[in-house]
């Protein structure tokens, strides 16, 4: 597994060379990557519905920390839409993009890219590993959505999401620190055997819910539920087929899949299920009122993919057996019915120029086969039999349905009024697109088969799932077995199918299917305003952005101003203000702590400090430097006398170029400092928050130096590996073999800083005459020369 993540990235480094040389054949090469993976993906199958596949790279074992990855029923779900979607639409985009295109090459390894990052997403076992990936699916989607940058509405909808899903994975990062610090561990399985069984955390419930809305708030951003959802729409300015496939098949759920991920383990809490069903269904409702009235077919679209992922949302937070069976149905069928309608919109785009449908007119009969196709799409967008998506909605009704109570029906009548909307904006999506309304018939250029054929396949795979259905079943079992049969006997027994008879499930499709066409013919003035009046989550978003600029003019103009006693003072009062309070609240100092363990420390340790107190009434900036100087030397003497010989090795370089470059730049500086400030309201400040200080640094040095009772994780196995290094001092072999880079690096800068020093040396001698002339070598006079030096 992570052999074929690397390839993606590998593969995504090659694509511009290739697309130089043949566009079509750099988005090919990436099909076959992506299909490959999928190929893959299913012979795994049958041990992914089992135990699962696994696969793990440890890159710090000492402390725990490693790549894991983990093929099981939810990642296998998810490759067929991040890998076998994905191959279909690169196809797609090497038709799309014209020849003389200058974002193709680019848009190509961007793709790979981005399907090799969410390939890792999907497959991440622990959470950190999942946050690495996360975050990389931020990135590498601001590029692919920016594109090269040369149009303001790319750059705008590109800040825009980065800012909103980074911000989350901000918070996200923050509540797995604090999850895995409580459950001991990172790895998800481990978490979740620790949540069943009740003891995670039983203590600290605080803190547990505490990281659980972290984490909630990294999936709602990423997977644009309200209130943060506007990007999404916003993003439809990427070329179509990146629209395709980050919002219809993959980077939009993987807020989802997180959801899905953890539910496991915290869907009994309401902590997590709340806000997960409460904001899922009313993003699924604003979602699908808001696509009502969209005239551009790709933001209709848009809006509906927000609906579907608040349905989506509910699902998986449900915590039930056959919602959660439903919802590996509906994940499956949104990518297969939302990625073939994003195409036609822009294979219409490509055929006639819009895709405003008011200016749309009788397409349907120059493009039947994108009628068709988009007919097939939206009937299971709509939830029509005989497609996946009708089996998904009925699955979602009946899980509700039989759970039954307050809850259970709350949320069936909220997924019902959801779906009336679902069909509501799918009929005008095929109304405006197809449909002959008045006008002047729209020219429809021939659509080639690059562009129609991916869409077919979408479409049909969807018709053969629903037909399917006990091949999605033995997927959505194998995911849902872990969740309770919430319900009478029937839930424990249910099952994914086109037909279960006539019941409550059947009737509310009907009751959707039916009021949705009425609503699209009749319900204009229902639906008359796009949003909310007075409410806008975009103006929201739009005034945060807009505060935080003024709030960091503001902070940066009283702080940035040029004075570097102001800047140190800044500095001081952060470190007091934020660790300073951490340690008066949470430090402990030892319980023994002499005040020497060697004699020798006392003299040198006096040294350092008469030396530092003299640094305080220095007058001369000579003076001062030497005394600096002395400080650093006698700070390596503590080194020696604590037996670190190469600390103090590097100290002392560090001082002698130090002095002696401070000696060069004083040649050009005046003997003597300004006059101190003499009033005492001046000093008396600096005084004390320099003490304060002070002590601050002290008191965390003794603090966390005894906080640590045994020898750190990575000292065994530097103690076992040191005699293979032909060495008998074990800061001889981390040196020089474990850390060599590093410590050629070190190297490498003194070299370059004593060159630095020696061309001060050379460059400022005293002003002589050479030819008759007066050569100036930068350094002040002989008599400034006399005065500096004392």
């Amino acid at each position: 597994m992570l052999a074929l993540v690397a390839a993606h990235l590998v593969l995504a480094l090659c694509l511009p060379a290739v697309a130089r040389y043949n566009r079509r054949l750099a988005f090919a090469a990436g099909a076959v990557l992506l299909a490959v993976t999928l190929v893959w993906a299913m012979t795994q199958a049958p041990e992914a519905l089992g135990a699962g596949v696994t696969d793990e790279l440890a890159w710090a074992p000492e402390l725990g920390l490693s790549l894991s990855l983990r093929l099981d029923a939810l990642a296998l779900a998810m490759i067929v839409l991040v890998s076998g979607v994905g191959a279909l639409i690169l196809i797609y985009a090497a038709w799309y993009f014209g020849p003389r295109s200058t974002d193709a090459a680019r848009s190509a390894a961007l793709l790979v890219t981005f399907a090799g990052m969410m390939l890792g997403l999907v497959l991440a076992d622990d959470l950190l590993t999942l946050y690495v990936f996360w975050e990389l699916t931020s990135l590498t989607s601001f590029l692919l959505v920016g594109q090269g940058g040369q149009y303001r509405e790319n750059r705008r909808a590109a800040v825009q999401a980065l800012v909103v899903t980074v911000f989350g994975g901000l918070a996200m990062l923050l509540g797995i620190v604090l999850l895995g610090q409580l459950a001991g561990t990172y790895r998800i399985p481990e978490i979740t055997e620790a949540a069943r069984a009740g003891t995670l955390a039983v203590d600290q419930p605080v803190a547990l819910g505490v990281a659980l809305v972290l984490i909630l708030l990294g999936a709602l951003t990423k997977s644009a539920q309200l209130p943060f959802h506007p990007w999404l729409p916003y993003a439809m300015a990427a070329p179509t087929p990146i629209s395709a496939y980050l919002h219809a098949a993959s980077m939009v759920k993987a807020g989802v899949v997180l959801v899905a991920r953890l539910s496991p383990a915290f869907s009994a809490y309401a902590v997590w299920w709340v806000p997960v069903m409460v904001l899922g269904l009313a993003t699924m409702l604003l979602g699908g009122w808001r696509a009502m009235r969209q005239t551009d077919l790709k933001r209709l679209l848009a809006f509906g993919t927000v609906s579907q992922l608040g349905f989506l949302m509910v699902l998986f937070g449900a915590g039930s057996r056959v919602a959660a069976l439903a919802g590996i149905a509906m994940l499956l069928a949104h990518g297969l019915f939302k990625a073939p309608l994003f195409m036609v919109v822009g294979a219409i785009d490509k055929s006639c120029g819009t895709r405003d449908l008011r200016e749309l007119c009788g397409l349907g009969r120059r493009r039947r086969d994108l009628a068709l196709v988009a007919g097939l799409a939206g009937m299971s967008m709509a939830g029509l039999p005989p497609l996946l998506g009708f089996v998904g909605k009925e699955a979602a009704y009946d899980a509700f349905v039989l759970e039954g109570g307050a809850r259970g029906w709350v949320v069936a009548i909220g997924l019902l009024a959801g779906s009336l909307l679902t069909v509501g904006y799918t009929a005008r999506f095929l109304w405006g697109a197809f449909s002959t309304k008045g006008l002047v018939p729209t020219g429809g250029a021939p659509v080639s088969l690059g562009l129609s054929g991916p869409a077919w396949v979408c479409a049909l795979t969807g018709l053969a799932a629903g037909f399917s259905a006990p091949l999605v079943q033995a997927l959505a079992g194998a995911y849902a077995a872990p969740f309770p049969a919430v319900g009478d006997g029937y839930a424990a027994q249910y099952e994914l199918a086109l037909w279960h008879g006539f019941g409550i499930a059947l009737l509310f499709s009907a009751i959707a299917v039916v009021g949705g066409l009425l609503l699209h013919r009749y319900g204009s003035g229902l639906t008359g305003h796009a949003s909310v009046p007075g409410v806008s989550a975009q103006r929201g978003y739009e005034t945060v952005v807009t505060g935080l600029e003024r709030f960091a003019i503001a902070v940066t103009g009283r702080l940035q101003i040029g004075s570097l006693p102001a800047y140190l003072a800044f500095i001081l009062m952060t470190l007091i203000a934020l660790p300073g309070t951490v340690l008066l609240l949470a430090g402990e100092l030892p319980a023994s702590q002499s005040l020497w363990h060697s004699i020798m420390q006392v003299p040198v340790g006096l040294m350092v400090i008469i030396a530092a107190i003299a640094l305080t009434r220095a007058r001369r900036r000579f003076t001062a430097v030497v005394l600096v100087g002395a400080v650093g030397y006698g700070i390596g003497g503590l080194f020696i006398i604590d037996g670190g010989p190469d600390l103090a090795l590097a100290q002392f370089l560090v001082e002698t170029l130090t002095v002696v470059v401070f000696v060069f730049v004083l040649r050009r500086l005046p003997a003597h400092f300004d006059e101190p400030d003499s009033e005492r309201r001046v000093r008396l400040p600096k005084a004390v928050l320099a003490s304060v200080g002070g002590l601050l640094v002290a008191g965390m040095a003794v603090v966390l130096s005894g906080a640590r009772t045994e020898p750190a994780a990575t000292t065994e196995s530097f103690v076992a590996n040191a005699p293979e290094a032909g060495a008998t001092n074990l800061i001889s072999a981390i040196l020089v073999d474990f850390r060599a880079l590093d410590t050629i690096g070190e190297i490498t800068i003194l070299l370059i800083c004593a060159a630095g020093a020696a061309s001060l040396v050379l460059a400022t001698r005293y002003d002589r005459k050479r030819d008759g002339r007066v050569t100036a070598s930068g350094s002040g006079s002989p008599q400034h020369e006399k005065e500096v030096l004392g």
